[in-house]
């Protein structure tokens, strides 16, 4: 019996309405099936996805090729090829920041990591392939330059403050502009001065994900925040111990009551490896945040433990280097893909209508 025959349009067909990773439309509907290419039982698909989706291009071209496979005839021979689809940041706000994704990491007090989840963070998106900035918001105690090994001062060029460079990652914080060791004594109008320049003023080019490390507590950045620009959320860190909990619910409260979706908890200093005996030390209990983000209906991101390598690789300035480790990388990048994926299955769940330019 002759095998069933393949056409084009049955392929097409087929795409329509898988979700585009970024958008939640269907690849159909947005062009980003690019190529079809038909001959007997054997199928090859060229499928466009946006930087801002890398972390997943993996994962969807499986899935790609798992429904070709399940909705072809039976014996069809399918090859899918992600290639990247253009489809620039539009501005947002009205500072008109080109971010398509802007998200704070926040904690509900200081020591708990939050800057080296914040800095990790990044670095893992950009090195998945996104387009990623960074932009340190707690002015008060900037870390950001310190962990990526980052100096000079930013100078202004076109009207525009010009990031600092970390290796392809544009940077900007308090730290580059106040010596080192001097203190900022500034109140609420400065501090908000200061965050929206950062924003409006700062060269960020077009970026599929701006990271904004915010400052430890529940003050008024948030707020400056929100009334910026249209947050994407937060993602608040914490260690697991009950007394670092009690804050990390206030840090979502305070998210929620400024109408900032939280996208995920992540849980820092989750246990001690030890490196002599490889067994596992709960120094600040076990758990605890996974436990509360259910309790709380917010997403658990992921956990990264207490390891030496980390600590002395952020006091040398060389955080990056966490993205390299075979040990530390894993931890790292799980936060970011599950961030990515969460923010696709939002997408597909309730894909946004398109945006029209307003003249």
């Amino acid at each position: 019996m002759p095998a069933e025959s393949i056409d084009r349009a049955q392929v097409h067909s087929i795409l329509d309405d898988f979700p585009d990773p970024e958008t939640g439309r269907g690849l159909g509907v947005v062009g980003q099936v690019k190529e079809v290419d038909v001959n007997g039982q054997n199928v090859r698909v060229d499928v466009g996805l946006t930087t801002h989706s890398a972390a997943l291009w993996g994962e969807t071209r499986q899935a790609i090729r798992d429904r070709l496979r399940e909705r072809l005839p039976a014996g069809a021979e399918v090859t899918v090829d992600i290639v990247e689809h253009n489809r620039p940041a539009e501005a947002i706000g009205a500072i008109g920041l080109t971010a398509k994704s802007v998200i704070a990491v926040g904690s509900g007090k200081g020591g708990v990591g939050k800057s080296t989840i914040a800095a990790s963070l990044a670095i893992a998106l950009k090195n998945f392939g996104s387009k990623v900035g960074l932009m340190d918001a707690d002015v008060y105690g900037p870390s950001v330059p310190h962990l990526l090994g980052l100096s000079g001062q930013p100078f202004v060029e076109g009207g525009k403050l010009q990031p600092v460079d970390c290796d392809g990652m544009p940077v900007m914080s308090m730290g580059f502009l106040v010596p080192a060791g001097e203190a900022v004594v500034w109140r609420g109008p400065m501090l908000h001065g200061a965050i929206t320049q950062f924003l409006r003023d700062t060269a960020w080019g077009n970026l599929d994900y701006l990271i904004i490390d915010m400052p430890p507590g529940t003050g008024d950045i948030a707020l400056t925040l929100s009334q910026a620009l249209p947050l994407t959320g937060a993602v608040v860190v914490c260690t697991p111990q009950d007394v670092a909990l009690l804050d990390a619910v206030k840090a979502i409260a305070m998210f929620r009551k400024v109408s900032i979706p939280v996208l995920g908890v992540v849980e820092n200093m989750s246990y001690f490896l030890c490196p002599d005996n490889g067994k596992r030390y709960d120094i600040f209990g076990s758990g605890g945040a996974r436990r509360k983000a259910e309790e709380l209906a917010v997403p658990f991101l992921g956990e990264t433990p207490i390891q030496i390598p980390i600590r002395e690789r952020g006091d040398a300035g060389q955080t990056a280097g966490n993205l390299a480790d075979i040990e530390s990388a894993p931890y790292f990048d799980r936060i970011a893909f599950n961030l990515v994926r969460n923010l696709a299955q939002q997408r597909a769940a309730e894909p946004p209508l398109p945006t029209l330019s307003v003249l």
